[in-house]
């Protein structure tokens, strides 16, 4: 069978064999009779990655007394979302609240400490319509994320589950997964391709998909039931079915974006990169609205200002329920179809707060939220477990150590981590460890400290929630220059991944894009790298396992493994407090 007619075979007429029937409807009240225009707003968001608590973030916007002028404004936070999202509602009867993926995992503590169980209670309920599931839902394998949806307290990690809430009922709304297909019956997906709203007798379908590229950035042992195929392929595949039953308004909901250079609510397509658009410009055209994520960016754009015949608004709100986007549509009474789209950025002003030496305090300029006293209610359960935990705390520094990455891809923080796990690797065995190298996929964000510079067991939880273990194998000298090359080569061309070093290793690149090899001047402990000598390497088992298509880290032999890395970067932040961040000199770029 070749992979368009597997894709064909996917579509509702095969699927309704299947647990995942694709054409059910959550409206079947058709009228028979003539049917009216309908106005319909899609409230969607995206990465999410279980924030429950406001992350003290900001949005920097457009003054609405002044267009010269910025405002900043405090956001994010799972009650005030809420409050967002009933106001929301409320004032456009007609909706569907959609996720475009990573939902859950990568979470901060008060979630990611009870397997994302609380984010799925609050998203409950909000009562969310539809999650297109992202990447960070397969992190801990296909099991435990059907036991997510499904409910139950069946143990598939190293974490219990069901610690707080032992009647877990999993998520009553639906995950979407239309291009990922079980090994074992290609027939049948993971979750349901798609799911359909109806406004007045006019259905709407929402395809919800996946990044195509899973396989490289999650664990493989934990998806080794199941395929991903092409994005475009897919959606295309449906298009037929869907017209068959009379649906002409078509949004797809996928966890895959682009890069902007806009503003927030700047609605352009000016500078987009990244890989969803070689997606965008292969997709049906009978594709009305695509609403992406993955890239953690927030942006609007008339498609078809790109490429006429691609007439899709194509959306993303940003990250961590900081804002939500208001998608305009009005369908057409007599066709079904879209007739007018247009979309909003609606920040989720929260609370005030001070993080370091930045204060960021409420405006009037932006609607205020208020916190949802059942989403406090839930929270509560959680909180009172965690408080203790969170608040620990562990080591102080001088200020906040950031992520932010250098023009040559490092950054003080994920320098600071290789460190850290180096620490610990040369304790794990007699065998020891050369250098360190980590992913900075892997660092989810700044390392913060409270007014007395402290910083908590809560604090570096945030910073590294995967619960990764730290291995050391043996590579040969090179091997390492082959690894250091796919930091640019394969799927990691259109946006680099560099690995962030421990002290021990240096090297320079070459800022030509075009240049082979790219790496040179390879230093081990100040020495030069030798091809034929071997080196003990140390990463997380997530990129021992091949991850972000790091596939030479599977060469590796003799691995030995070393603790778990939240416990390297408690045990170092310990004993090196306070702590300075390393400078980002390790790695340099050169013409």
């Amino acid at each position: 069978m070749t992979t368009q007619q597997l894709l064909k075979a996917k579509v509702c007429g095969l699927m309704l064999l299947a647990l995942t029937a694709c054409n059910n409807h959550d409206d079947n009240d058709a009228p028979k009779t003539e049917r009216n225009n309908q106005s319909v707003n899609i409230l969607a968001f995206n990465d999410f990655h279980g924030n429950l608590e406001p992350p003290k973030r900001f949005i920097e916007a457009e003054d609405p007394n002044d267009s010269s002028k910025t405002v900043r404004i405090p956001v994010g936070g799972v009650s005030y979302f809420a409050d967002a999202i009933k106001k929301l509602r409320a004032q456009y009867p007609n909706n569907a609240v959609v996720s475009a993926g990573d939902l859950i995992s990568a979470s901060p503590l008060t979630s990611s400490l009870f397997l994302d169980e609380p984010t799925i209670e609050t998203m409950n309920e909000i009562q969310i319509d539809f999650n297109a599931v992202g990447n960070h839902e397969f992190d801990r394998g296909t099991d435990e994320l059907r036991r997510l949806q499904n409910g139950g307290c069946q143990q598939y990690t190293s974490t219990r589950p069901c610690q707080i809430n032992p009647k877990f009922e999993g998520a009553k709304f639906n995950f979407l997964a239309a291009n990922v297909s079980m090994k074992a019956d290609p027939n049948k997906t993971l979750f349901p391709a798609y799911k359909v709203k109806s406004y007045g007798g006019i259905p709407v379908a929402f395809i919800g998909m996946t990044l195509k590229a899973t396989p490289s950035i999650v664990s493989a042992a934990g998806i080794k039931d199941v395929n991903f195929h092409d994005e475009a392929d897919t959606v295309n595949a449906l298009i037929p079915e869907l017209k068959k039953q009379g649906i002409e308004a078509i949004v797809v909901v996928v966890h895959e974006g682009v890069a902007p250079s806009t503003r927030f609510n700047q609605k352009t397509c000016d500078g987009l990169s990244g890989p969803l658009l070689g997606i965008l410009d292969r997709l049906d055209p009978a594709v009305d609205v695509v609403v992406s994520g993955h890239t953690h960016q927030s942006y609007i754009c008339d498609y078809s200002t790109k490429n006429p015949q691609k007439p899709f608004l194509l959306t993303s709100a940003g990250q961590y329920g900081t804002a939500i986007t208001n998608i305009q549509l009005e369908l057409d009474g007599k066709t079904g179809d879209v007739i007018k789209k247009d979309a909003k950025q609606i920040p989720v002003q929260s609370e005030a707060y001070s993080s370091g030496s930045t204060t960021v305090n409420l405006t009037d300029l932006y609607e205020k939220f208020n916190k949802t006293p059942s989403i406090e209610a839930i929270l509560d359960q959680y909180r009172q477990a965690v408080t203790s935990i969170s608040a620990r705390v562990v080591g102080t520094a001088d200020g906040v150590i950031n992520r932010n990455a250098t023009e040559s891809g490092e950054s003080a923080l994920g320098n600071l981590i290789a460190d850290a796990q180096q620490a610990m690797a040369l304790t794990a065995s007699n065998q020891g460890s050369d250098f360190t190298l980590m992913n900075p996929g892997g660092v989810r964000a700044d390392l913060l400290v409270n007014t007395n510079n402290q910083i908590s067991f809560g604090d570096i939880f945030t910073v590294q929630p995967f619960g990764n273990s730290i291995v050391t194998l043996s590579l040969t000298g090179q091997q390492i220059r082959d690894l250091l090359e796919q930091q640019w080569s394969g799927a990691n061309a259109a946006t680099a991944r560099i690995l962030q070093p421990s002290k021990e290793f240096s090297y320079t690149y070459k800022k030509d894009k075009s240049a082979s090899p790219r790496a040179g001047n390879i230093l081990v402990a100040g020495q030069p790298l030798l091809d034929r000598k071997v080196y003990r390497v140390t990463v997380n088992s997530f990129l021992a396992d091949g991850g972000d298509n790091f596939t030479v880290l599977k060469q590796g032999k003799n691995p030995v493994g070393g603790g778990q890395d939240i416990d390297a970067l408690e045990q170092y932040v310990a004993q090196h407090s306070p702590l300075t961040a390393p400078k980002t000199d390790r790695i340099k770029v050169i013409l």
